[in-house]
This record gives C-alpha cells, sequence and structure tokens, in this order.
C-alpha cells in the first residue's frame, strides 16, 4: 500500500480559508461572524456526556480544558468569549463541531461555562471574537493509492463506536453535501468510516482533502 503525506504551507491558501469561513453562513445560524471576526448569540455547554469521546479535530473531549465547538470555524481558532449579561471573558480554542441546536452560536466546555457562571442557566448571551488560530490544528494529507474500486473518496474518520461517526457525519454535513457512512468489517471488528467526495478524478479527491486538512480535519484520499 503506497501513502504519501503533504503538508500545506501557503500563506495565500489559509489567508484566503480563513477569510471564506468567517463569511460563510450556516442556514442553522441565525447571525454569522462578521468580516471583522465577531458574532453575537447564545451560548451552550457540553459536559461529562462527552467527557472522552473523540472530537472533531480528534483530540479527546476534556470537559476542564478550555475549549469549545462551533459549526463553521476553522479547528484551531482562538476564541475571546464575553458574557453578555455579567460582562465575565474567557479566552478558548475551537476543536470540535457544533451546537446542533437550532439558534446557538457555541457550545463551551464545562471549564469554559464556569468561567462564564453559566452552568446552571445552561445557555447565555454571549459575544464572539476571533483573537487567532493555533496553527498545530492544521493537517496532513494522507493518499492511499490501494482499494477494492476505482473511484476516489475522502475519508475523514473510522470509528467502532457508530454513535461517534454518526457525530462527525453531522458536523460535516453543516458545510458539505454528499457525507455518508460505510460499515466495514476488518479483522473481526466492525468499523463506521465517514466519508464524502466520490470522484472518478484523483485531484477533485485531493483539492477536497486539502481544504479539509486546512480547516483542522485529519483526511485520508483512498479508492472505493
Amino acid at each position: 500500500m503506497a501513502e504519501s503525506r503533504m503538508r500545506l504551507f501557503s500563506v495565500k491558501t489559509i489567508v484566503l480559508l480563513f477569510l471564506a469561513v468567517l463569511l460563510s453562513s450556516c442556514a442553522a445560524v441565525e447571525q454569522s461572524v462578521s468580516p471583522d471576526g465577531v458574532q453575537d448569540g447564545v451560548a451552550s455547554w457540553y459536559g461529562s456526556d462527552f467527557h472522552g469521546k473523540p472530537t472533531a479535530s480528534g483530540e479527546t473531549y476534556n470537559m476542564h480544558a478550555m475549549t469549545a465547538a462551533h459549526k463553521t470555524l476553522p479547528l484551531g481558532t482562538t476564541l475571546e468569549v464575553t458574557s453578555l449579561e455579567n460582562g465575565r471573558r474567557i479566552d478558548v480554542v475551537v476543536n470540535d463541531r457544533g451546537p446542533f441546536v437550532a439558534g446557538r452560536v457555541i457550545d463551551l466546555s464545562y471549564s469554559g461555562a464556569k468561567g462564564l457562571d453559566m452552568v446552571g442557566s445552561g445557555t447565555a448571551r454571549v459575544r464572539l471574537k476571533v483573537t487567532g488560530r493555533d496553527r498545530k490544528y492544521v493537517k496532513y494529507v494522507s493518499i492511499r493509492d490501494s482499494g477494492p474500486g476505482s473511484l476516489f473518496v475522502v475519508q475523514l474518520g473510522a470509528f467502532v463506536d457508530r454513535g461517534n461517526a454518526e457525530r462527525l457525519k453531522t458536523a460535516l454535513e453543516w458545510k458539505y453535501s454528499g457525507v455518508y457512512m460505510a460499515k466495514a468489517d476488518v479483522s473481526g471488528r466492525t468499523f463506521y468510516r465517514v466519508r464524502m467526495g466520490r470522484s472518478a478524478e484523483r485531484e477533485k479527491a485531493r483539492t477536497l482533502a486539502e481544504t479539509l486538512a486546512e480547516e483542522g480535519y485529519t483526511v485520508v484520499i483512498m479508492k472505493e
């Protein structure tokens, strides 16, 4: 099995992608991020039910870390979050996707919610301000030329837990179409693979994979 790894270093690509995501709007979000990187809306939080499970970035969710989930901002985006109800302010890094509820703009970790004194209420009106991006979240693109078929696909994860696969699929569907799950039995174990971008042309799959890697997703180009 041949496999090559590529790292994206184009500053122009990074800037254009970051601005495009900031200006994009998802149908479920009432107010998008403004051109100057500010967004007002309702924050919620998620805790022990997801503690220890994989995030969209591939990291394990830690409810005690200062992290957050956002629908569209590149993974690794750093945010200053200010409560519009009590003036409290925290800094978090986006390492996950969500919240999957219409009308909410961010899901904070338990520690983030505690910092804004919103654990008890569950939600709060907040202002988000983009302060930068942690470049360690930009991923490699792996290419595997072997496979059973002639179509190229982009795989973003393979999970034993179907729920983890469904969560990643839901996260991707806020922005992309054609996301699907493929079930596979390998050495007596069942895996749920999250894939998208079926194409007869390798370069089309590669272009999509580079975009997703820049956003912070772990991607592999495979044959299907």
